[in-house]
Order: structure tokens, then sequence, then C-alpha cells
């Protein structure tokens, strides 16, 4: 259990996208085996240092992915679960797209980081579609990843751009995973799903560009 402490202060700027990815690498506790979801989640690669010991999974059959490759490290042949191509570290591993899904579901991965349309008070989570009629269904292994991982940390913006709160009290979109995500990293603050005194939900440990009371009163949902 998270242990609650008092209100963090908080800092100047909000997180850019560059920095949020160095916080998420910072936290992976060394030795893990952890899987990047697709878009923003794959930039914690660039920022996992060797002494960490980290070793990525990606879903399309690969253990030991290293950083995303650029210019002369491209090999179309080589590249993670979103397309993009990455490198390999000493001791990379390649295996079938069953064998990877049976990694994913069986509890072998010990964090997986995914993006996010919004996430409930509780930590259900909603990351593969809208709803909206002409919206696209992608949801690959997202379901699989969020409920078969030990801990589901999720990367996102706290509002959308009309300022809407993608922390929300229940979800609006599909769901992907009910009760599933631990921690949620955001341009305004890092939140712990954990339980006080009862009951659960979230509670901010880190705060950037706005207050606890800020960001209280933009939530439809009380911070613990």
């Amino acid at each position: 259990m998270t242990e609650i402490t008092s209100a963090p202060a908080a800092s100047a700027e909000r997180l850019s996208r560059q920095d949020l990815a160095r916080i998420v690498a910072r936290d992976i506790t060394p030795g893990s085996f952890v899987n990047l979801g697709i878009g923003q989640p794959t930039t914690v690669a660039d920022y996992l240092t060797p002494e960490q010991r980290v070793t990525l999974h990606t879903e399309n059959g690969m253990l030991g992915m290293g950083p995303q490759a650029h210019g002369d490290q491209i090999d179309q042949d080589l590249i993670n679960a979103g397309k993009v191509p990455v490198t390999e570290l000493p001791g990379a591993s390649y295996f079938h797209h069953a064998d990877s899904f049976a990694m994913m579901r069986g509890g072998h991965l010990d964090v997986c980081v995914l993006g996010a349309f919004q996430v409930s008070a509780t930590g259900d989570l909603a990351n593969w579609s809208t709803g909206a009629p002409d919206a696209i269904p992608a949801v690959g292994g997202a379901m699989d990843l969020a409920i078969g991982a030990k801990e589901t940390w999720v990367m996102m913006s706290l509002f959308t751009k009309d300022g809407t709160p993608k922390l929300a009290p229940e979800l609006s979109y599909p769901v992907t995973g009910l009760g599933c995500v631990t921690r949620i990293y955001t341009d305004c603050g890092i939140f712990h799903i954990t339980e006080h005194h009862g009951t659960r939900g979230p509670h901010l440990v880190e705060a950037h560009g706005l207050s606890r009371e800020e960001i209280q009163n933009r939530l439809e949902v009380d911070l613990l």
C-alpha cells in the first residue's frame, strides 16, 4: 500500500513528453521485465540506464529491446509493436507471437506502461476505443497486458484539449481492464491508485504546473 503523505509542492512547469518518459524510466525497479505500449510509452526505452538491467518485452515477439533506432541503426525488420525501428541489446531473443502473448497473460511481466483515453478513480482503464461511430477499434494486446502484468502504469495528458479530465469518476469509453491501473503519469501530476482508510482512489505524489488545490478543483474525483 502506498503511504499517504503531505500534499506535494508543485513545480513551475507542466511536464513535457520527454520529462514524463524520463520519470517513468526512473521509477521502474531494477531487474524488471517491462512492456511499453504503442505511442508515448515507447519513448521510455530511451531513458532506461544499463544499471537498471530492465528487460523490455514487445508483443510482436522480442525480449531485450533497446532504444529507438536512428540513422544507420535502422533495420526495417527490427521493429516494436508500433512498427517503430528499435535496437537490440546483448542477449536479445525472438519468439512466436503466441509465445509472446503467453508471457503477457501468464503474469511474467512486472510492469506494462500504456497510453489511455481515460482512467477511473479506482483504476479502470479505457485505451482502445472512444466509441465514436468513425473510430477504428485498435485493442491489440492492451487487454492482455493490462490484466496480465503485475502492475499497469498509464501515461497520458491529464485533460483533453477542451479541458475535460481524463481521470474520471467512471469510464465513459469502452473498457480495456477493470481495477488494473496502479499509477498514472500525466503532464500535470503523478498519481498512485491506492487505498486509504478503506477507500480506493488517486493519491497525488507529484504536481507539475498546477498546485494540488488547482488539480483537485479541476477534477471530478476526490484525491486521497
